[in-house]
């Protein structure tokens, strides 16, 4: 994305901001096998993911939470573009949006809308905003059926 383009700047930040104000996922699952909770204490955000896995693959998600338009919308786009796909596919994911943030990469088809957020890039200080939800989900990834946990370092 060129920052002499002006009006995708604008298409970007509509993205964001209809996933804040509408997100997708939002609440809770009845019966989820993976959970996990973080929270970045320097800016408050905090999310709660529930995340249905079946064989390899992530049926259902949702999360709960509170904090910035970037955060929220970050989990709204996270659980709509990896609900669906395989395990691997989602860690795929994970990694590319990271190095979209924190490595300026340009950003991947894969990304879906996420690549909206490409914009963070340039504040490190909401970079951890952005990258909350997916920290989690790894943490949640990584647990036994059933068994909640908070990722170290968030």
């Amino acid at each position: 994305m060129s920052r002499a383009e002006p009006q995708f700047d604008e298409l970007y930040r509509e993205v964001i901001l209809d996933h804040y104000r509408r997100p997708r996922n939002a609440g809770s699952l009845e019966a989820p096998t993976h959970q996990a909770e973080g929270a970045n204490p320097v800016c408050g955000d905090e999310i709660e993911l529930d995340v249905a896995i079946d064989g390899n693959v992530i049926c259902e998600m949702a999360f709960r939470g509170q904090g910035c338009s970037i955060s929220q919308s970050s989990a709204s786009m996270m659980t709509e573009r990896v609900c669906g796909a395989t395990v691997a596919e989602a860690r795929r994911v994970m990694q590319l949006f990271e190095a979209q943030l924190v490595e300026s990469a340009e950003p991947d088809p894969a990304l879906g809308d996420l690549e909206a957020l490409q914009g963070v890039a340039q504040f490190p200080v909401r970079v951890k905003c952005a990258l909350l939800c997916w920290k989690v989900l790894h943490a949640a990834l990584e647990t036994n059926d059933n068994e909640a946990t908070t990722p170290q370092g968030v």
